[in-house]
C-alpha cells in the first residue's frame, strides 16, 4: 500500500471519531496525476448530496498539460464510492452539530486508487496548543531516555 497524497494537518485541525475508506471516480489523466504524486487535499471536504458522497476542494492537476481538454477544472467535485449504508451513517452523523467529513489520505490498494476519509470535529485553540504542548512533552521524554541508555 503506497500513501500517494496525504493531508498532514488534518489530525491537527481535527479530533477524527471514526474513519472508512472509499472509492473515487477519476478521469484517466487524473489517476496517472495521483499516482505521480500531484494533487493537494489541504482544505478539501466531503459533502452529501442526495444519497451521493462527493469531495470537494481538493485539487488534482490533469497528468499532462498540452493533452488536457480545455473545459478541465482540477477543482471539481469528484464522485465517492461508497455503499448506501455507509453514506447513510455519514449523513446521519455529519448532520451533528461541528461534525465534518474530511480526507485524510489517497492510496493503491492493489490496482485500485482509495481515500480514507474520517468523521470528524473541528478543534478550538486551546486544543490545539495541548497537543502542541503533549508533543513536545513526549519529545523531551523520548530523548531523555535515548541519553540515558
Amino acid at each position: 500500500m503506497t500513501t500517494f497524497i496525504s493531508h498532514r494537518r488534518v489530525s491537527f485541525d481535527f479530533e477524527l471519531l471514526e474513519t472508512f475508506e472509499a472509492g473515487l471516480s477519476l478521469l484517466g489523466t487524473e489517476v496517472k496525476s495521483i499516482r505521480n504524486g500531484q494533487g493537494k487535499l489541504e482544505g478539501s471536504h466531503v459533502i452529501i448530496r442526495g444519497r451521493e458522497a462527493f469531495l470537494v476542494g481538493a485539487s488534482i492537476p490533469a497528468f499532462q498539460k498540452k493533452n488536457v481538454r480545455t473545459d478541465y477544472d482540477a477543482e471539481r467535485p469528484r464522485k465517492l464510492l461508497l455503499t448506501q449504508k455507509e453514506i447513510i451513517e455519514l449523513e446521519q452523523k455529519s448532520e451533528k452539530q461541528g461534525l465534518t467529513i474530511v480526507p485524510i489520505k489517497l492510496y493503491n490498494k492493489g490496482s485500485k486508487l482509495k481515500l480514507e476519509i474520517a468523521i470528524a470535529k473541528g478543534k478550538k485553540k486551546h486544543d490545539k496548543r495541548e497537543s502542541i504542548k503533549s508533543r513536545d512533552t513526549g519529545r523531551d521524554i523520548a530523548r531523555e531516555l535515548k541519553y540515558k541508555m
